[in-house]
């Protein structure tokens, strides 16, 4: 179990991280209106947001990567504290956003922190 906790905190971190790029970089370019949603004009308007966000992200990867490379028990709290925060990330932006966070964030959090807690 371990190692299948090991495998999607990392998918975790890089998902995070695809999150940030998008967000930060990519948000008035074509991946980023597909993500939002938006057409060009508004997402030159929201572009300093969406970075803002991504810049968020990023900082949930590192955590995730931080948590798997820190010895336990260390580790182990940082791993759970991360996901329980993309875990929050993910339900409050599918409240306030997209119920489609859920999906994309939320329910691979759960995931993650579900294999982390039962490897234990």
């Amino acid at each position: 179990m371990a190692v299948v906790a090991g495998v999607l905190v990392g998918l975790m971190a890089v998902l995070q991280a695809y999150f940030m790029v998008l967000e930060m970089f990519l948000w008035d370019r074509k991946p980023g209106r597909q993500l939002s949603g938006f057409d060009t004009e508004m997402a030159v308007a929201t572009k300093p947001l969406a970075a803002n966000q991504g810049l968020y992200n990023g900082f949930l990867a590192a955590g995730l990567v931080w948590g798997l490379v820190a010895d336990d028990p260390v580790g182990f709290q940082v791993r759970v504290f991360f996901l329980i925060c993309v875990l929050i990330a993910g339900i409050y932006g599918a409240i306030t956003a997209n119920w489609r966070i859920l999906l994309a964030q939320a329910l691979p959090a759960t995931l993650g922190l579900a294999a982390v807690l039962l490897a234990g």
